[in-house]
């Protein structure tokens, strides 16, 4: 086949033919055995590099030689020597095989000390509360430039949210992402206490279950979910007598104080109001139920290297053992 010099114009033998190929018909491990035998020139070398046996290096190289209508590697002495063609598509083909190895195939890895990136965590206030302040400590120490962003979002959002990949995490009591597409990890269990006001509230140890139902309740119910609490007490057909609704649990440390209203709340809240400002517990007229406090996310992220970090560091900072309270 002739070409033309563009520096002479004089016509002169192409060294090589390009051949227009399909690469939905070129064996992608193909290249691999060339590569190694461009670096080996050995049959025998290039199969053990691989971990093929020697008439299984034979048989790919008599393959490459069909793909690229070569020689490509002929016999010298000890060695296989590379044709011209050879020496040509070696270096390219170098490239295409370690970057498949490097770029592809190889696991991702996540640095937290010099990640500099943000994740979004999905957990109500309860949960600004009672599980961010132990990440933060965690953060500053392994990944400095990491970010949280902590967001409350309804029911069906929340799950779109994890789908989408708007949010990495959701930290808390879900019930409605226990489904198919989702993953979730167990923190601990919890249950529910009554609280009061220390001065003002009911002056009792203990409710019967007709003053519980008639005393002033407040009720929260963050983005207008309903609570274990809310379900239970509708299956036994109790009516509790509401005089205020909210939808963020730090609000009862301005609304508790000064008044007769009782809240009956998530453990955590419990501890960290009477941390805050003068309450009391009073026992329940009966057994309030259990609280699944876990975390989830989406099937997608399950082997990303990032959230099985951002996991490991959530239940390391929240996993407690039965019927341990909130950390100070």
């Amino acid at each position: 086949m002739l070409g033309t010099s563009p520096a002479s114009g004089q016509t002169i033998p192409w060294i090589h033919r390009i051949h227009a190929m399909d690469i939905r018909s070129v064996d992608l491990n193909l290249l691999v055995v060339f590569d190694a035998m461009a670096r080996h020139r050995s049959v025998g070398l290039a199969g053990e590099a691989l971990g093929l046996s020697q008439p299984a290096t034979s048989a790919a190289l008599a393959r490459l030689r069909a793909t690229f209508d070569d020689a490509l590697f002929v016999r010298a002495g000890t060695q296989m020597k590379p044709t011209p063609r050879a020496l040509e598509l070696a270096p390219a083909i170098h490239r295409v095989v370690e970057s498949i190895q490097t770029d592809i195939l190889q696991q991702a890895e996540f640095d937290p000390a010099s990640a500099d990136r943000s994740f979004t965590i999905l957990t109500p206030d309860i949960g600004e509360v009672a599980f961010l302040p132990g990440v933060l400590r965690r953060l500053r120490q392994e990944a400095p430039q990491v970010r949280l962003l902590a967001s409350a979002l309804p029911r069906q959002a929340a799950a779109q949210a994890l789908e989408s990949g708007e949010a990495d995490l959701a930290v808390g009591f879900f019930p409605d992402l226990q489904k198919a597409g989702f993953f979730q990890q167990g923190l601990f269990k919890t249950s529910y206490a009554c609280i009061t006001c220390a001065k003002s509230g009911p002056r009792v140890e203990r409710l019967t279950r007709k003053q519980y139902l008639e005393a002033r309740h407040v009720v929260v119910r963050p983005d207008g979910r309903e609570h274990a609490l809310d379900r239970f007490l509708e299956a036994k057909g109790w009516r509790r007598h509401v005089t205020l609704e909210l939808s963020h649990f730090m609000s009862l440390l301005a609304l508790l104080p000064g008044t007769d209203l009782v809240a009956t709340v998530p453990e955590d809240i419990a501890t960290v109001t009477e941390r805050l400002v003068p309450i009391r517990r009073i026992a329940l007229p009966f057994k309030a139920p259990v609280i699944d406090v876990q975390q989830f996310w989406h099937r997608r992220m399950q082997h990303d290297p990032a959230s099985k970090w951002l996991r490991g560091v959530f239940y390391d900072v929240n996993r407690r053992e039965a019927n341990a309270g909130l950390p100070r």
